[in-house]
């Protein structure tokens, strides 16, 4: 999946302060000027810090008073967000992973750690992290985000992962990374079967009973422990197995008392939901 081109700000830009006494410049092939304050951005970022103890060139050619001119490699979108970021303006309005993950690399690069508390907040946010917990979850690896991988390895046990779409932000993922979420997957799916053991409580008046002695459970729990085992390996998470829709299959599959019985049981589904989601969740 090839990145999304940044071209433009938003129009128009918050960043034109007449009293400016420095210019970042975007790169080409749409360079933007955006008119700032040295003593926002050193209190920011110490790469700017230390950049403004340094002697500045002047670029006439840009600016009538002189103003010192600082060509950076980012496009104006990321510039621009960045920007928003440290600034006392309206927040950036990130849409898409690709403008939060230029927006992570710049904030990085300069050193803004207020920017990067502000985009790390971002990333876990539903549209984020919901909409693709495995690519939210490449991203904080790849800026080595600890407690926001922890929270994506948690969304992604909603997902197969195996069969999640492939996205350029996987590239950045060491295969230490990528083994932890694969074991937390694997390990979480297994735990979750062994919990599926029925007790002996539980019965269909019409199709289960003692046969010599032996405990025989209701029809609808053949069924809906097949099921169940095979949708917890993909994805060992509650959300699913407990649902109305997934259970009213097993009734369908029992005889015609199975469904009074799966109701009679809820103590037993609540204690199961329970304690599988009482499994380690995160890596």
């Amino acid at each position: 999946m090839s990145a999304e081109p940044h071209i433009m700000p938003s129009e128009p830009h918050p960043f034109t302060a007449p009293d400016a006494d420095l210019i970042l410049r975007s790169s080409a092939p749409a360079p933007v000027e955006f008119r700032l304050h040295k003593c926002l951005l050193a209190a920011a970022s110490p790469f700017f810090a230390h950049m403004f103890e340094l002697p500045q060139p002047r670029d006439e050619r840009a600016d009538a008073a002189c103003i010192p001119v600082v060509d950076v490699s980012e496009d104006a979108r990321t510039l621009e967000d960045l920007l928003r970021c440290v600034y006392p303006v309206a927040r950036p309005a990130l849409a898409t992973f690709e403008e939060l993950t230029a927006a992570l690399e710049a904030a990085a690069k300069y050193d803004m750690p207020a920017a990067t508390a502000h985009l790390r907040h971002e990333l876990l946010a539903p549209r984020f992290v919901d909409a693709d917990p495995l690519r939210a979850y490449a991203i904080a690896c790849r800026f080595e985000l600890e407690d926001e991988a922890r929270a994506a390895s948690r969304a992604t046990l909603r997902v197969r992962v195996l069969d999640a779409p492939l996205s350029d932000d996987l590239r950045h993922v060491s295969a230490w990374a990528y083994h932890r979420l694969l074991a937390l997957h694997a390990q979480r799916g297994a735990a979750a079967q062994a919990l599926l053991v029925l007790p002996d409580s539980v019965r269909c008046v019409m199709c289960n009973g003692t046969h010599y002695g032996a405990f025989y459970p209701p029809r609808w729990w053949k069924d809906y422990e097949a099921r169940a085992r095979k949708e917890l390996a993909a994805r060992p998470t509650s959300d699913v197995v407990f649902g109305m829709g997934f259970l009213a299959e097993s009734a369908r599959a029992g005889c015609e008392r199975c469904a009074g019985s799966i109701l009679d049981a809820h103590w037993f589904f609540e204690k199961l939901r329970k304690s599988i989601d009482e499994l380690p969740d995160t890596v």
